[in-house]
């Protein structure tokens, strides 16, 4: 029972940040309708500058936990957004009325510049960080073995809680929420009724980049290392993880990377690591068999 309950503490903890990267691929399919295959690499970038600037805090002198983490996420989620923003305007804006494969192609060509880009800038080697958040307390202890809940699991549950409870309230409640509601209607009635699409688009790419910057900063924290190629299979996954809830629902992409996470860990514990994401997909294949729409998607209606 311990030890099935370390997995289930573990598998929640990454599912959480596969959720949040998934959210930025389901938030754009549900306005524009295309995948970006990009936002993995969005979410690498987040990793980078999170190590970047936990060295440049320590080396100015600034020590203080609770700070640096504020500081570094702010950072993170500056930056993606730019980078975000620059991937809409410069891959996906001039292709929008063009075939869907030109956009998906377009996708995957920025998805291997931005690789190569960090791989020129930072190297190939692996990027080290020693722990920033220490300690943890003993949650339950069953014939010997600890079951024990780190504090940067706690922190990563409660920043991802409360990142969206934040999202729900922004969709949900605010004028730049109906409008986004509003482009995944209908984009030309959306324009027609004074909406201004193309920056409603640009906001959600921003939106969905900063998340994938916190999850960034979240891996970084939690496995202490990052490299340049990190993006791809956890784009990948996250990726899974939104069709997997149904892609274009944002519970639906959250509760995918939960089911994605939880997979992973079980797998890992009881059978072989080797073949964890061989797990992961054929849970995916099987979803998809007898669910085509995911776990909460709904069924596209054709305009006519």
């Amino acid at each position: 029972m311990g030890y099935f309950l370390q997995q289930l503490i573990n598998g929640f903890t990454l599912g959480t940040i596969y959720g949040l990267i998934a959210i930025g691929y389901t938030m754009v399919y549900g306005i524009i309708g295309m995948i970006n295959f990009a936002h993995g690499e969005i979410y690498m970038i987040g990793a980078f500058v999170s190590i970047l600037c936990f060295t440049l805090l320590g080396i100015a002198g600034i020590t203080a936990v609770p700070i640096a983490l504020v500081v570094v996420l702010v950072t993170a989620m500056f930056f993606t957004a730019a980078y975000g923003w620059t991937l809409e305007r410069i891959a996906y804006r001039p292709l929008r009325r063009a075939q869907r494969l030109a956009p998906l192609i377009s996708a995957i060509g920025m998805s291997i510049f931005l690789q190569n880009y960090v791989q020129l800038l930072q190297g190939a080697r692996v990027k080290p960080l020693q722990p920033i958040i220490h300690g943890g307390f003993m949650l339950y202890e069953d014939a010997g073995f600890v079951v024990q809940v780190s504090h940067i699991q706690v922190f990563i549950w409660i920043l991802t809680i409360l990142l969206m409870v934040i999202f729900a309230a922004i969709i949900g409640r605010t004028r730049l929420g109906r409008a986004q509601r509003a482009c995944a209607e209908d984009r030309t009635m959306a324009a027609l009724l004074g909406i201004d699409v193309d920056r409603t688009i640009s906001i959600t790419f921003i939106m969905g980049a900063a998340l994938a910057a916190v999850a960034g900063v979240m891996v970084t924290l939690y496995y202490g290392v990052v490299d340049f190629f990190i993006g791809f299979l956890a784009g990948l996954k996250a990726f899974t993880a939104a069709v997997l809830g149904g892609i274009g629902s944002i519970p639906g992409a959250m509760l995918g990377g939960l089911i994605l996470g939880l997979v992973e860990a079980f797998w890992s514990g009881y059978f072989s690591t080797e073949y964890k994401d061989l797990a992961a997909f054929s849970i995916l294949i099987l979803v998809l068999i007898f669910m085509p729409t995911g776990l909460l998607g709904r069924p596209e209606v054709e305009k006519v």
